[in-house]
């Protein structure tokens, strides 16, 4: 069986790599002969600091959908057309917002350096800061520190744009991805099939990989994601450890 795993709020807390529980639970599904798939709102520069070194060759989506990766290598990625892209910039223009945008590696970044996303952005410098003016392609865009009735306001300039846009909890930030850009769409493209795998997640952000799962654990509380969830943990690593050893006891029956 395929097992998937958002990270952030998921497996991963508080912007930390994963703990030695996740990880030896893990270990052991990969172990009972089961696959371990990585589906994140991070781009995949930014997934594999949290990760540890023996499962960066593991399959992954990041940037909701817009970036797969497999083997170490960038399969896919997909980018805002041009004029999509300037309509965006010009709405950041308009209302000097602060955001983290991301080309194919390297980013562009205007927020404070205190800003707790700030921290899960390349952290081992793996790529480069650069102005905006000077990136190419742009594959996902973090409007940040939206206060107020602005929030509403930008929200309904994007709504007519063709693109997709998630709201995490109650963080001042808006996530933008290309249209029909979600974590089925990346999944779709490492050959997974609906009904096919385990899906774990804690965020709005991993509703269609919900919907398409075979099993979908929740972690913590989501009023949304749960009407699609099949089973609910709390944001506990031992516990959720529990449940994915729970899994590989089951092993003769969910094996291809």
């Amino acid at each position: 069986m395929k097992f998937v795993f958002d990270l952030d709020g998921t497996i991963c807390f508080q912007g930390k790599a994963l703990s030695s529980v996740i990880v030896k639970a893990l270990d052991e599904l990969t172990r009972h002969g089961h696959d371990v798939i990585f589906a994140s709102a991070r781009p995949i520069r930014d997934l594999l600091p949290v990760l540890p070194t023996h499962m960066h060759a593991y399959p992954m989506v990041g940037g909701n959908g817009a970036f797969v990766a497999k083997d170490k290598n960038i399969i896919s990625t997909v980018h805002f057309e041009e004029d999509v892209k300037n309509q965006l910039l010009t709405i950041i223009e308009e209302h000097d917002l602060k955001y983290l945008i991301d080309s194919e590696w390297d980013y562009a970044y205007t927020g404070s350096e205190d800003h707790p996303i700030r921290r899960n952005v390349d952290p081992e410098k793996r790529a480069n800061l650069i102005p905006l003016a000077s990136m190419g392609t742009i594959i996902k865009i973090v409007l940040l520190e939206i206060q107020g009735a602005e929030h509403q306001l930008i929200l309904d300039k994007l709504s007519a744009l063709p693109v997709v846009v998630h709201q995490h909890g109650n963080e001042a930030i808006l996530d933008i991805s290309p249209r029909e850009i979600d974590k089925w769409s990346g999944l779709k493209k490492l050959g997974l099939e609906d009904q096919s795998y385990v899906a774990f997640g804690n965020d709005a952000n991993d509703l269609t990989m919900f919907q398409h799962a075979h099993t979908s654990v929740m972690i913590g509380s989501h009023k949304e994601l749960g009407s699609f969830a099949t089973e609910q943990s709390p944001a506990d690593e031992a516990l959720i450890a529990e449940r994915l050893l729970a899994f590989c006891k089951q092993n003769e029956c969910m094996k291809h």
